[in-house]
């Protein structure tokens, strides 16, 4: 029972005293903190419910997705089966009711056809299912229907895609231990503590960032741009900014250079306006492609596109070498940031929607930390009382290891960059009511031994050998459960679990490793002959 080292003494206090330590920041404001300079200073995270914040729902526009598929779907085959060996003609390709359909103009070609068409299909997942039908009428005419086992793997694929650069995005913007998580099959929810204003979220999601540089179409008339007609091989999109007066431009469908090609955006000011601006990089590819487009176009005006709306059609004055190039327009400095974290964060796969929106007022989440602190004194003072009375010396053994115990849970808390929500606090408060669990056993197995007559060594050593056995097997199905909230929840539960199993973790190490040390060091000193407990 006394064979406790001094190295083991000394190990458990620094370990307890530096966890402690790492609880002290967080009871400091954080602009105090930051003012701590090379001394570490992690700090517990407020979570939504505590710190007030934005709550936003997302939801994808699947429709979109499927008709950008057989769009593309479209393009693929028109491609493909001109590049055949031997070429293989067809005629116009319509992508009515979701469908790509065409006819071919030699009968013989239907077998090459068909074997073109099948390299462009692929597996859906593990259904055993393809992607897209085929399907041959009159002998002639090809029917590519996309598959609901292809439709599904394709929005799964989207909304995985999507969730990342919203993820990307809210990073960008400097906020802290937001939550992002997908909702069912094309939903995402989006939580930003301390961010009272989702205005400028909502701008920034908002944004599909489809950046594309197309050639405008200097040849259409303006009169048949009025009327919706564009020439052959042109289309007609939204120019709100078009000096002309006119808010449409014609622009050619095939694009010069599209965003896949960046690699870095940022917010800057025209060097002779002054005026806010956002400068692209294009990857090595990109650049000698955008210079070459622009040495044969010199002279000729370009336009920029965003998500379908030409920003700027700038003339070419002389080739744009280098790699880079500035998009300007009627930018503040914030939607120009915005724009160039759209930019830098990727496009989205997806149209996104907000269909539900909250905000979670800061008054709110002081009155809820009000509680929280209240509601886990009160547990503490309680829990104090009553092993006190309860146990005297052993009970204000087990007195400190609760104190000790609270203090430690945020300094682990902080140490991992947790966020502390309500649930969390929850947590707590159950954490310091089932911390002392282990003390009543050790203590009552202690009585017990006494009295069989054991001496006072002799109960302390069989109360803690035979005590901790069913602390242990108790705690291991405590944190199972905690695990399961943990990989299964989200949100309030995922808080809930986190609390509780580094709870679980730090009261067996105070009430079980701790106090035997404190009753370890007395026992040396006061070699005492019976046991008030």
């Amino acid at each position: 029972m006394l064979d406790f080292p001094r190295w083991k003494i000394v190990s458990i206090l620094v370990l307890l005293a530096a966890l402690m330590a790492l609880a002290i920041p967080s009871f400091f404001p954080e602009s105090q903190t930051k003012s701590w300079g090379w001394i570490p200073h992690p700090r517990i995270n407020l979570g939504l419910d505590l710190a007030g914040g934005s709550y936003l729902l997302l939801e994808a526009d699947t429709n979109d997705l499927i008709n950008q598929r057989v769009t593309q779907m479209s393009e693929e085959v028109a491609t493909r089966l001109k590049r055949a060996t031997p070429r293989i003609d067809i005629g116009d390709i319509s992508t009515r009711d979701g469908k790509v359909s065409f006819m071919l103009r030699d009968v013989t070609q239907v077998d090459a056809a068909r074997e073109q068409l099948q390299s462009l299909t692929t597996g859906a997942g593990l259904t055993g299912q393809r992607d897209w039908n085929i399907e041959v009428f009159d002998g002639t005419r090809f029917v590519m229907t996309p598959t609901k086992a292809g439709i599904d793997e394709k929005i799964n694929q989207a909304m995985g895609d999507a969730t990342e650069v919203v993820r990307k995005r809210i990073d960008e913007l400097g906020t802290r231990e937001p939550t992002i998580v997908r909702q069912g099959t094309d939903r995402i929810v989006v939580q930003v503590p301390g961010l009272q204003n989702p205005q400028a979220l909502k701008d920034l999601l908002g944004k599909t960032a489809k950046l594309e540089f197309k050639l405008v179409d200097e040849s259409a008339d303006p009169a048949e741009l009025a009327k919706g007609n564009a020439p052959l091989g042109s289309q007609i999109l939204p120019y709100p900014g078009n000096p002309r007066g006119i808010p449409l431009i014609a622009v050619k469908r095939s694009a010069i250079i599209t965003g896949d090609k960046l690699i870095n955006a940022k917010q800057s000011n025209d060097p002779t306006t002054n005026a806010p601006e956002v400068v692209i990089t294009f990857d090595s590819e990109g650049g000698k492609r955008f210079a070459k487009v622009t040495q044969a176009n010199v002279n000729h005006p370009f336009a920029i596109i965003l998500d379908n709306q030409v920003i700027s059609a700038p003339n070419i004055n002389e080739p744009i070498l280098g790699g880079t190039a500035s998009i300007s327009g009627s930018f503040t400095v914030d939607s120009a940031n915005q724009l160039a974290i759209a930019l830098r964060s990727g496009k989205l796969p997806v149209n996104l929607k907000v269909i539900e929106e909250r905000t979670v007022g800061p008054d709110l989440g002081k009155d809820s930390i009000t509680k929280g602190i209240r509601a886990s004194a009160i547990a503490v003072i309680l829990v104090i009382a009553f092993m006190l009375v309860t146990y005297g010396r052993f009970g204000l053994y087990a007195n400190y290891a609760v104190v000790i115990n609270v203090v430690v849970i945020m300094g682990v808390l902080a140490l991992l960059n947790g966020t502390l929500t309500l649930p969390g606090i929850a947590g707590f408060v159950l954490t310091i009511g089932t911390a002392v669990d282990a003390n009543v056993l050790i203590n009552e197995r202690i009585r017990e031994e006494q009295r069989r007559g054991r001496s006072v060594l002799q109960s302390i050593e069989l109360g803690y050998k035979e005590a901790s056995r069913t602390i242990f097997e108790a705690n291991i199905t405590h944190a199972i459960s905690g695990l399961i909230m943990l990989l299964l929840g989200s949100g309030p539960v995922k808080g809930f679990a986190v609390v509780l199993l580094i709870g679980i973790a730090t009261s067996v190490f105070t009430a079980v490793t701790f106090t035997r040390m404190l009753v370890v060091l007395w026992v040396r000193r006061a070699r005492p002959s019976h046991l008030n407990i």
